[in-house]
């Protein structure tokens, strides 16, 4: 009966043209974000900068999923309503980050390790409590001079395979996200060879703790060249390694890739999914849980302002629903011209 469930509430988070919303920044990253529109991080004003997303009118049209940080879950609108029931008045699943961040591994330098599985089962069957219906857990793969190393490798994978058969025993559907990251100068091909050797580690372990396929999501990288690398891979060439890559090691009993953003700007992220939609043969939902794409220009247009809300909202909507068109390959743009008048 478990099972059924947490198959169901993945398909649902995969849905055709919808996706997930990464609202999930720790105090940190949400700091840095409001800071870049000259807004102090108090607990009101990452309460209202999220309840302007929360709460866009039509946004459950393509947003199937919110991902919310332990503050977040715990607080409310302005008219009294939780963030979960303002969600699920949307149609919007809520869901939960519950890592507790990638630390500095001892011994192995320049390579990060996810901490945060002390206590996990207690917290996440709080979370449950609490309206939660899936979960996520960030790893960080770095690509560098003799680096990533296979034992940082393997340690990120064997975390999230504990994590994820944790969350499928509190019924909770978990999203698998192990990042290979874009900085560097590496090549396309060499961030497809460390994608391609992080996906394999990561499902064999999924397979050594019997995590149920069918009841998770994976929430992999697009395979691109370095930010600094000097000859930077066009779109189409994103979409074709991304799909290669996925093909090679992805099982089909997944349902969906919700595909992270990573620094990429929100227009480029939108081709990428654009285009990977339009490439034959695909065995999953190719989707997005996008945080900063989904967000940039909402940031933008908020600032901060009472009287902005509506502005930040109309801005919020246009960027899900450039997404769910490219869920389909049907985004272009025209539609960022359309916006833009």
């Amino acid at each position: 009966m478990k099972t059924e469930n947490l198959e169901s509430v993945a398909r649902k988070l995969v849905a055709p043209g919808k996706g997930i919303l990464a609202a999930d920044e720790s105090s940190g990253t949400i700091e840095k974000r409001l800071k870049s529109i000259n807004v102090p991080s108090t607990e009101e004003n990452r309460r209202a900068y999220r309840e302007v997303l929360f709460t866009t009118k039509g946004a459950g049209e393509f947003i199937s999923g919110v991902i919310l940080f332990d503050e977040t879950i715990r607080q409310k609108t302005r008219d009294g309503r939780t963030f979960v029931e303002a969600l699920e008045g949307q149609g919007i699943i809520p869901g939960i980050k519950v890592d507790k961040g990638a630390k500095a591994m001892a011994n192995f330098p320049g390579e990060k390790i996810t901490e945060g599985l002390d206590e996990l089962r207690e917290r996440l069957a709080e979370y449950r409590q609490l309206g939660a219906r899936f979960a996520k857990w960030r790893a960080v793969i770095a690509i560098g001079d003799k680096i990533p190393t296979r034992t940082c490798i393997a340690g990120n994978a064997e975390a999230l395979a504990r994590y994820a058969a944790l969350c499928q025993d509190e019924d909770i559907v978990p999203i698998v996200e192990p990042e290979v990251l874009m900085d560097g100068t590496h090549t396309i091909e060499r961030h497809f060879e460390v994608t391609e050797q992080t996906l394999e580690t990561v499902f064999h372990a999924l397979y050594e703790h019997r995590v149920v396929l069918e009841g998770m999501l994976l929430k992999p990288n697009m395979v691109l060249s370095g930010k600094e690398c000097p000859q930077q891979a066009s779109v189409q060439e994103v979409a074709e390694a991304t799909v290669r890559c996925m093909k090679h090691v992805v099982p089909a009993a997944v349902p969906g890739l919700v595909f992270l953003s990573g620094g990429q700007s929100d227009q480029q992220a939108t081709e990428h999914l654009n285009a990977m939609n339009q490439l034959p043969d695909l065995p999953w939902q190719l989707s997005f849980s996008y945080g900063r794409a989904l967000q940039a220009p909402v940031l933008k247009a908020w600032k901060g302002d009472a009287a902005n809300v509506s502005a930040a909202q109309q801005a919020f909507h246009h960027r899900a629903m450039c997404n769910s068109k490219a869920r389909f390959g049907k985004y272009t743009e025209e539609m960022e011209a359309a916006k833009a008048a």
